[in-house]
This record gives C-alpha cells, sequence and structure tokens, in this order.
C-alpha cells in the first residue's frame, strides 16, 4: 500500500511545488507588469503637461499677438511750434508741443497742449522797470510831505500818520500811473 501512496504523495508534492514557483512566476511577471505600467504612467503625464503647457504657451502667444495688434491701433499725433511773448519787462520763447490720441483714425482726446520755455531774457534795466511799475515811486531826496505833494498826491494821503487804503490795481493801469 505504501507503493500506491508513495506516488499520490509525489504527485501531491511535486504539484504544490509546481504551484509555489508558478506563483513566484506569477508575481515576477505582475511586478513587471506593473513596473511598465508606472513607467507609461509617467510617460503620460510628463505627455499631458507638456501638451498643457504647449496648449498655454499657444493661447498667451495668441492674447499677446492680438493685443499688440490692438495696440498698433492707436497712435499719438504731436504737432509743435515755437511761440514768442513780448511784453515790456520780459521776452520768452517757448515750445508749444500739442499731442492727441487715435484710435485708428478715430480721435479719443482733445489736443493736450505742453509749453517748454525755451528761452527768457530781461530786455531793460530792472530796476527802471521796478520803478516805473510802482505807483509811489521814490526820488533821489528822502521822501517827506514835501516830496509827496511834488508827486501830486491828494493831501488825506499826504498825512502819514494815518494808514491809506489803496485800491488793487492790475499791472497795466499801475504801469499808466507811472508813466
Amino acid at each position: 500500500m505504501l507503493w500506491m501512496l508513495l506516488p499520490a504523495i509525489v504527485a501531491a508534492g511535486s504539484s504544490l511545488l509546481t504551484f509555489y514557483i508558478m506563483q513566484a512566476r506569477m508575481d515576477v511577471a505582475i511586478a513587471h507588469e506593473r513596473e511598465t505600467i508606472a513607467e507609461v504612467r509617467g510617460e503620460v503625464r510628463t505627455w499631458k503637461n507638456t501638451i498643457e503647457e504647449r496648449v498655454k504657451a499657444a493661447e498667451e502667444e495668441t492674447r499677446r499677438k492680438a493685443l499688440d495688434d490692438f495696440m498698433q491701433d492707436f497712435r499719438v499725433d504731436e504737432r509743435h511750434y515755437f511761440r514768442e511773448n513780448r511784453t515790456e519787462e520780459t521776452s520768452s520763447r517757448s515750445m508749444v508741443l500739442q499731442e492727441r490720441l487715435y484710435f485708428r483714425n478715430l480721435p479719443l482726446s482733445n489736443w493736450v497742449e505742453h509749453e517748454m520755455v525755451v528761452e527768457e531774457s530781461a530786455t531793460g534795466d530792472l530796476e527802471r522797470l521796478a520803478r516805473g511799475v510802482s505807483i509811489f515811486s521814490t526820488n533821489s531826496k528822502s521822501l517827506g510831505e514835501t516830496g509827496l505833494r511834488e508827486q501830486g498826491l491828494p493831501p488825506n494821503l499826504v498825512d502819514t500818520t494815518r494808514p491809506v487804503a489803496v485800491p488793487a490795481l492790475n499791472r497795466a493801469e499801475a504801469f499808466d500811473l507811472a508813466s
């Protein structure tokens, strides 16, 4: 009977040994498959990130190009000329720069004017000008009542002890009174 059981025990042992060997080979194959799947997933993630970056870059480039095209439709029109202002006291020369903003052919703003003084000079003696503009001009002698009366001032202005209310004059009136 042992001879009959011995082949069954050997068959059972070899089948168990075969089962464990096949299980180990299957675990190795599954590990290789998982490794391959992990590599492919990594490549897919990298490819997906690359595609997303390329799409974003293309969108940004398209937006930038559209904005550049839009901004090229704006333009600034400039013109300038020289202006000379002459008065009896001074003479000044200035450059006037005018700018206007357009979108295509439509004006978006009025003319904006910038005036820059290029040259400014006095044309006469400053002391003489100051005396000419001054309402109360001083002579070389001291101002007393006689000096004030000689200027033809009214008697209420000759009294130097009382305060006097002086009306405000503009520059042209003051110049006319002094001359």
